[in-house]
């Protein structure tokens, strides 16, 4: 019992200082949701649009493909128009982050 007693303050100070963060131009440490641009090309106007997410636990697992490729291959993509980004996090506990293109 004492040994649960002991484990049972490290465990919440580690559930509690989260570090799972998503990149963006500004921070919000208990809550953020951000979108803006990430970049543009010279094509035609843009028909189709393409998502790739990533995700982050705690800071401790990330998973996902938030590439640009696989942003454009969801699509079905050639020509990209251009790139933008959404942040998005919560209490440094769950984060994401979202590559999304604009093109035909």
């Amino acid at each position: 019992m004492k040994l649960s007693r002991y484990l049972a303050v490290p465990m919440l100070a580690v559930a509690l200082t989260g570090c799972a963060m998503a990149s963006s131009p500004v921070t919000g440490f208990f809550y953020m949701d951000v979108k803006g641009p990430a970049g543009v090309t010279d094509n035609a106007a843009s028909t189709k649009v393409g998502r790739a997410t990533c995700k982050s636990y705690l800071g401790i697992c990330g998973t996902g493909d938030a590439s640009i490729e696989a942003a454009a291959k969801s699509a079905g993509i050639t020509k990209v128009h251009h790139v933008d980004f959404e942040s998005y996090s919560i209490l440094g506990v769950y984060a994401t982050f979202t590559t999304v293109v604009y093109g035909e």
